[in-house]
């Protein structure tokens, strides 16, 4: 059992282990914000492909180390990647732009149709629920546009759009993205945000410079903040790459040893070596202080890094608690879980004479804050947290050793989710902590200087905080085929002198960087796959040219197949939901599979989905499929979306559910594809705060052991908006009569 499931078990046995657990001496606690974007800019154009470096920066970047000030008492760890202030120091020195920003700063009497339509399509990308709805002009443009339109229905809507509302919309695109920070301190943008509608190019233009005075300030706001002693600044590789994979690829069989791997290994320990130094070199430079500590490209180590790391005069590095189990527990993948005692004290790992000491985070109390709290009220958000702490200082043995225990989580996209931009929790969260005696918060260093490791890892295990393996970043015939370019364009280099060509090299180290392989393959997708698959592949052929050589023809053609979606959960047996729109009970759809839409789409700033999971399962005579969404079906306005069940195995058929304005409901349609005129209706579905369905297999033509595969669309008004899942099916086995016995005998 993991730790972080341990920890959540502990707060039910408190009256059991309170009298074994520390004294009353405070736990120390390190707070580790990770702050990263990915390299959005193509150095041949200067042009950024995505806009969320600078929109970032007046949200979470200012608001992280503005709100400290606060709160004195409190310490806390930023990682901040070079790469990304790499890219602030871009836009402010005029090195480069965006499209959105040029768009944002045109006139709005002489956008052209297609800049409409891009507008249109993309100033709504923000959460919905906390940047657009709580105003009221930006949440009537979004209305107007519809919240789910097709590209083609695009067009026609544009064309309904006044001049003067897309000034509106450029202005609130860029105003939305505004954290507490600037709302309630500059009285210019607060202003903008009272006035609400009926913008002037002159309140666009001061929206702009204001996001530029943001960025100016950023480098300064991080600096004082580490001056004055209350944070401590880490780093990370600067363009961010797996840095075991670039030592060697074959480290990913540690976790896996049966995966499939890039047809030429990968083996360049010293362009790791140089990502490090650069960003140590680039901290120094901009900070005024080399770092003292590396939080690893996710998490990701192996023991090829640490004397990487330590010859970069490094003093620490932090991973996730789960390598640490690995690592302790003969790097079992089911191993038992660790203790409390083993999990909060930091270790020291050697390598070829190298030392560094090791920290590993608390998984869960990580993911509490950055995907469980946002839903939760604030008090019983904070109760909770400090809740957890206690229960592990109680846990804790009754000595004189100061345990620390580490939280270490994204520090910029989570608060887009939060109420308020996540004002309202940090000020309570932080509150909390400040005057709470069994808390004490920490630099990392400070901390290390004081209680250096008084353990040794004998073996560290090569893996990432995800699932603790690399299979993210390689194994899919993707990520695969993206590293065997990279290797050959690595290749292409052998012959061409840094110093002589630095840009060149430049271009190699981005194309390293790890968020290339994170879209690649079926763990992650987003509406800007092609455009992140696209800008890798012109980063590996700007090294090709800038070196003097012709790029390889095979750099034209897409990596990114297919945007699949794997499901959260297979289902585990036979269910019999009852038909009626709503979730009857806790159980009726507990042994289904599920696909969580939100995750699948992967990038955090995408629009909206409408169709938010899909539960799919089945009884011995027919298929269920159940939809949640972002709306109430049942809305008058939903009445245009229609929703199909494409089913393409053992037959192509689909359900159909529409309105019928004639009937003033819903009705269900059963059509063999091929054969428009063999209907039947179908009557076992039901739509209230959710979508039912019941599918006979006897309808669909499907026998026992049969494969039934199937896709769910959502269409408005004909126009599709929505296919799940992407360039794939859902796939069952339709149970034969001893399914049950089977089951059981499993």
């Amino acid at each position: 059992m993991p730790l972080y499931y341990t920890t959540f078990l502990l707060r039910k046995t408190t009256s059991v282990i309170i009298a074994k657990g520390m004294s009353n001496r405070p736990i120390n606690l390190a707070l580790m914000w990770h702050m990263h974007q990915p390299f959005y800019k193509d150095l041949a154009t200067g042009e950024f492909i995505l806009p969320w470096v600078r929109l970032h920066s007046t949200k979470a970047y200012l608001d992280m180390a503005a709100i400290l000030q606060k709160f004195p008492g409190i310490k806390v760890n930023f990682n901040l990647v070079p790469s990304l202030f790499l890219q602030i120091e871009d836009y402010i020195n005029g090195k480069g732009t965006d499209r959105f920003l040029l768009l944002s700063q045109k006139n709005s009497n002489d956008l052209t149709a297609g800049e409409r339509i891009f507008i249109l399509q993309n100033f709504f990308m923000a959460n919905w629920e906390n940047m657009i709805k709580p105003y009221p002009r930006y949440l009537d443009l979004l209305m107007k546009r519809g919240r789910f339109v097709s590209q083609t229905e695009l067009a026609q809507v544009a064309k309904r759009f006044s001049a003067k509302e897309l000034l509106d919309l450029q202005v609130w695109f860029n105003l939305t993205w505004f954290g507490f920070t600037c709302r309630d301190q500059d009285p210019a943008i607060a202003e903008l945000i009272i006035k609400g509608k009926n913008f002037s190019p002159e309140d666009k233009a001061l929206v702009i410079a204001k996001q530029f005075e943001v960025m100016r300030n950023l480098f300064s706001a991080y600096r004082s903040a580490a001056e004055r002693g209350q944070v401590e600044l880490a780093t990370s590789p600067f363009y961010h790459p797996i840095l075991p994979l670039l030592c060697d690829t074959n480290s990913a069989l540690e976790a896996m040893p049966h995966l499939s791997l890039p047809v030429s290994p990968f083996r360049h320990p010293e362009d790791a070596e140089e990502q490090i130094r650069q960003a140590v070199q680039f901290h120094t430079e901009h900070f005024g202080k080399a770092p003292a500590g590396m939080w690893p490209s996710e998490g990701s180590v192996s023991e090829a890094i640490l004397p990487l790391a330590a010859r970069a005069g490094l003093k620490w590095i932090a991973a996730d608690e789960a390598i640490l189990s690995r690592s302790l527990h003969k790097m079992e993948p089911r191993c038992r879980s660790i203790s409390a005692e083993e999990l909060y004290q930091p270790y020291l790992a050697e390598k070829d004479g190298a030392n560094i000491a090791m920290l590993f985070r608390n998984h869960f109390l990580s993911d509490q804050i950055g995907f469980v709290y946002y839903r939760w009220r604030v008090s019983d958000a904070v109760d909770d947290f400090i809740g957890h702490l206690n229960n592990i200082r109680r846990s804790l043995p009754d000595d004189d050793r100061e345990y620390l225990v580490s939280v270490i989580l994204d520090g910029e996209n989570a608060w887009e989710y939060y109420a308020d931009s996540g004002k309202h929790f940090l000020e309570a969260f932080y509150s909390r902590l400040e005057n709470d005696p069994t808390v004490r918060t920490v630099a990392i260093n400070e901390y290390l200087q004081r209680h250096p490791p008084q353990k040794k890892l004998t073996k560290l295990f090569a893996g990432s905080w995800i699932n603790n393996n690399f299979r993210i970043w390689i194994g899919h015939q993707e990520d695969n085929t993206a590293w065997d370019h990279l290797n050959q364009a690595r290749l292409s280099l052998e012959d061409v002198d840094k110093a002589q060509c630095p840009a060149a090299w430049q271009e190699l180290y981005i194309a390293e960087g790890s968020d290339w392989c994170w879209w690649y393959g079926d763990d992650h997708s987003s509406d800007n796959d092609a455009a992140f698959d696209a800008l890798f592949r012109k980063h590996l052929k700007n090294i090709y040219t800038l070196s003097g050589k012709i790029p390889p023809a095979y750099l034209e053609l897409p990596i990114k197949k297919t945007s699949l979606l794997r499901p959260i959960k297979e289902p585990v047996y036979l269910i019999d939901p009852v038909i009626d729109g709503t979730v009857t009970n806790y159980y009726e759809w507990l042994s289904a599979g599920n696909f969580n839409i939100e995750k699948a789409r992967g990038a955090m700033h995408q629009i909206e989905t409408a169709i938010k999971e899909i539960y799919y399962g089945f009884s011995q005579s027919a298929l269920f499929v159940r939809l949640d969404f972002s709306f109430l079906p049942t809305l008058p306005e939903a009445r245009c979306l229609s929703y199909t069940v494409y089913i393409f195995n053992p037959r192509q058929c689909r359900v159909v559910l529409k309105f019928s304005p004639e009937a003033g409901k819903f009705s269900g349609e059963f059509e063999k594809l091929g054969c428009p005129e063999d209907k039947k209706n179908l009557t076992s579905f039901a739509i209230g705060k959710i979508v039912e369905l019941g599918i006979p297999f006897e309808l669909m033509g499907a026998n026992p052991g049969d494969r039934v595969e199937f896709v769910v669309a959502i269409a408005k008004d004909g126009q599709e908006l929505e296919r799940w899942p992407r360039g794939d099916t859902i796939a069952i086995f339709v149970p034969g009569e001893n399914y049950t016995m089977e089951m059981w005998s499993v």
